[in-house]
């Protein structure tokens, strides 16, 4: 609905964050909205998603006013609305412009959330994960051997890389694994050698 402008004025970052779920890069308009397209991505849940979707028109007790949400995603559960801003930045005005952009997607089937920040070490922890995403070759095998060493217990991340013949390049490995899902950790706490990695069967931990 609107466009991505660029100048050497302006006081957000805009950009184009490239996404492995969709294949391509989707535009966003501030490094919080990048944030909200690297978690998404990571999800695994994702098939596609819609920068600025539509201008919503609606009534208020003061008058009509307009509002752009941030993302409109598909997901393999269903439709999300989106809209990102910081917590320290959402005014009065902004919470009717979310309320009547919550009812406009409950009316459509859709869910919707507004991203007001994350815990430090998650994003940290996604920007690591997320270097090792793309295919890699592995005539190494080092992947088949880092499944079969967790593949009957959890293993700190640390311990499991240096069973390996070439640590170092297991440690991209393991993160490669990560990011597709054939190994999880818990987001909840920050990636060290200490991180329980723990082997993934049908999409489910073991």
């Amino acid at each position: 609905m609107r466009r991505f402008s660029w100048r050497t004025t302006q006081h957000h970052r805009p950009g184009l964050q490239y996404m492995v779920s969709t294949g391509r890069h989707h535009g966003f308009e501030s490094m919080a909205e990048q944030k909200l397209l690297l978690a998404l991505d990571f999800a695994g849940d994702l098939i596609e998603v819609f920068s600025q979707p539509f201008r919503l028109r609606f009534r208020t007790t003061s008058g009509w006013r307009e509002h752009t949400p941030d993302f409109l995603a598909s997901t393999h559960s269903g439709m999300l609305l989106i809209d990102v801003r910081p917590a320290n930045r959402v005014k009065p005005d902004d919470r009717v412009r979310f309320a009547a952009t919550e009812e406009a997607g409950l009316a459509c089937g859709w869910r919707y959330l507004v991203i007001t920040g994350w815990l430090p070490h998650v994003m940290t922890t996604l920007d690591t994960v997320s270097s090792q995403r793309r295919p890699l070759t592995d005539r190494l095998r080092l992947q088949d051997e880092l499944l079969a060493t967790v593949a009957a217990d959890p293993l700190p991340f640390g311990e499991l890389v240096a069973s390996t013949r070439v640590p170092v390049m297991a440690r991209a490995y393991a993160l490669h694994l990560v990011w597709h899902r054939r190994l999880s950790i818990d987001l909840a706490e920050p990636l060290t050698d200490r991180t329980l990695v723990h082997p993934l069967t049908n999409g489910r931990v073991r």
